[in-house]
């Protein structure tokens, strides 16, 4: 990585420092996002099984 000059890497640690793009977030729940695809997966396996019985497929 190139260096900088010393006024202007001045500027980029201040700009680092400053917190501009800092966005407080939740916790990560691994086990949430399981539990909600696995009821997106659930509901449109239960709309693909009613349109095939009503279409007479199965």
């Amino acid at each position: 990585m190139p260096e900088l000059y010393p006024d202007d890497q001045k500027k980029v640690d201040a700009y680092l420092a400053s917190n501009v793009n800092a966005v407080e977030r939740k916790e990560f729940k691994p086990l949430r996002l399981l539990g909600i695809i696995f009821v997106c997966l659930g509901a449109i396996t239960l709309v693909s099984y009613l349109i095939a019985i009503g279409h007479g497929v199965i």
